[in-house]
């Protein structure tokens, strides 16, 4: 039986795993997250009571208050922290042997997660999913959309089993496989009324600090944010997709990167100009990647379907058409 044991933690307080269920580890999970207990009971479909309920018991039956509940939100105390902690670990390790036990039993899985950056357009994957269901298994797909950081958050968070188009250089997750599928140029372009536009290049970073940037928000949960091209104390408007970053800049309310497939249009059209910025990253290497100890029949299927070094040339050819 394991103790949770931690430095600056009342001696007395022993976390038998035992006397913790699953669902009451959840429940405190939410809160944290959502900061409330009616929100936690709206992501968990729960009545706010029962939530109460379950964590007053806790609370009674380690003899330690969890919460400090004097203010607006439910701010975890240190003790509560400890728990908080430790029960996400004990719940990812959960979910982690179930996975493994059904694609163990099963060889296909019964559920494949699949993230695709936001540069990745559906379109280039509906022949995929079509060649999928015609097999007929009982696999059920579920794709999702990240943004820059994101789709690695989503690897090392386990809520996708693989990522399309993850950008830049990968981090340090356990048992990663990453194949590179190709790169994308970036352009630096600004409205033709906007400061920058009339500015002599190359220009500096230090000058284009001092303009508002556009970026799209990182969906990393987890793992710290990324940014494209970001100065220092620059003032940033963020947006949610790629799309609305192209729209922001067209109407001269930011500067900023966009990949030039993306820009190829609006540049011929003189909706953008485009300008040269000194020191400035414009090439974006992207990645087909997965858990390696984890490979369902599934997964490996779609990784035999899109493991091509040249995947993202297919991407810049169907934004020049699409935009």
């Amino acid at each position: 039986m394991r103790e949770f044991q931690y430095a600056g933690v009342p001696h007395h307080i022993r976390l038998h795993v035992m006397n913790l269920s699953f669902e009451v580890l959840q429940v405190l999970d939410a809160i944290d997250r959502t900061g409330t207990f009616t929100s936690a009971a709206e992501t968990l479909h729960k009545v706010p009571s029962s939530l109460s309920y379950l964590v007053q018991k806790l609370e009674s039956d380690l003899d330690v208050k969890l919460f400090d509940r004097s203010g607006r939100r439910a701010v975890l105390t240190h003790a509560g922290r400890v728990v908080v902690e430790e029960g996400r670990r004990l719940l990812e390790a959960a979910e982690d042997l179930e996975c493994k036990a059904k694609r163990i039993q099963h060889g296909w899985e019964s559920e494949l997660r699949v993230a695709v950056d936001e540069i990745i357009p559906f379109d280039l994957l509906w022949d995929h999913v079509d060649a999928f269901y015609k097999l007929k298994l009982d696999t059920r797909l579920h794709l999702s959309k990240e943004v820059l950081g994101g789709s690695w958050d989503a690897l090392l968070t386990r809520r996708a089993d693989l990522v399309v188009g993850a950008a830049g250089e990968p981090p340090a997750i356990p048992n990663l496989v990453a194949k590179p599928i190709g790169t994308l140029r970036h352009v630096f372009v600004v409205a033709p009324h906007h400061p920058l536009a009339s500015m002599p290049g190359p220009l500096t970073q230090d000058v284009v600090s001092q303009h508002r940037a556009v970026a799209i928000c990182d969906t990393s949960r987890k793992l710290a944010p990324r940014t494209i091209a970001i100065g220092v104390n620059q003032e940033v408007m963020t947006v949610p997709t790629l799309e609305a970053k192209l729209a922001a800049q067209i109407k001269g309310l930011a500067a900023g990167t966009i990949p030039e497939c993306l820009a190829v249009e609006p540049l011929s059209r003189g909706e953008l100009v485009q300008k040269e910025v000194i020191g400035m990253r414009d090439v974006t290497q992207f990645y087909l990647a997965w858990r390696g100890d984890e490979t369902g029949k599934a997964l490996r299927w779609w990784v035999d379907a899109l493991n091509r070094p040249d995947l993202i040339d297919d991407v810049a050819q169907q934004r020049m058409v699409t935009g």
